[in-house]
C-alpha cells in the first residue's frame, strides 16, 4: 500500500491550481467587462479545464497509481464508483455553460438574472467557506499531514466555488 504522503509534484500542482484560480477570479471581478459574456466564458472554461485535470488525474490514480500522485484515499470521501459519474455530470454542465458564454448564445444560460446571480454568489461563498472549515478541521485533526494531506478535494471544491462565483457575478453585473 502506498504512503499517505502527498508527493512534491502534487503539492506544486495544488499550489498552481490555487494560484490560477485566484488570479482568474480576481481578473474577472476587477478587470473584465461586465457586459461581455465571453470574458466570463473564458474564466468558466478555465475552471472547467482545471476540474477536468482533477478528474483525469483521479482516473490515472485508480488505474495506474503513478508515484507523482497520492493514493486514492486522499482524493475523496465518497466511493469512487459513485463519485466519477457525478464528476462527469459536473464537467458536462460546466462545459455547456462555458461554451454558451463563449459563443455569446442568447438563452437561459446567458440571460442575466440579478436574483439568480445573488443566490449563486451567496451559495459560492457558503461553499468556499465550508471548504475552508473542512480544511481547518482536517489540519487540526491530522497535524502530521499539514499542509497538503487530503487537500486535493478541498482545492478542487474551491475551483467549483470559483466557477459559481463567476457565473453569479456575471448575472449580477449584466442584469
Amino acid at each position: 500500500m502506498r504512503q499517505a504522503r502527498t508527493p512534491r509534484a502534487t503539492k506544486l500542482l495544488l499550489i498552481a491550481v490555487l494560484a490560477v484560480t485566484c488570479a482568474a477570479a480576481t481578473w474577472y471581478l476587477l478587470a473584465a467587462s461586465a457586459d461581455d459574456p465571453r470574458a466570463a466564458g473564458a474564466v468558466l472554461l478555465l475552471f472547467t479545464l482545471l476540474f477536468l485535470g482533477r478528474v483525469s488525474a483521479q482516473v490515472a490514480v485508480a488505474l495506474y497509481e503513478p508515484a507523482w500522485l497520492p493514493a486514492m484515499s486522499q482524493w475523496n470521501l465518497l466511493s469512487y464508483r459513485y463519485l466519477l459519474p457525478i464528476q462527469l455530470v459536473f464537467l458536462a454542465v460546466m462545459g455547456i455553460v462555458s461554451v454558451a458564454f463563449l459563443r455569446r448564445t442568447d438563452g437561459v444560460l446567458t440571460e442575466p438574472r440579478a436574483g439568480v446571480g445573488a443566490a449563486v454568489v451567496a451559495l459560492s461563498g457558503i461553499y468556499a467557506g465550508a471548504m475552508a472549515v473542512r480544511y481547518a478541521l482536517r489540519m487540526s485533526r491530522r497535524p502530521g499531514q499539514r499542509w497538503f494531506g487530503g487537500t486535493i478535494p478541498i482545492v478542487f471544491h474551491w475551483v467549483l466555488a470559483a466557477f459559481l462565483l463567476v457565473f453569479g457575478v456575471y448575472n449580477l453585473r449584466a442584469a
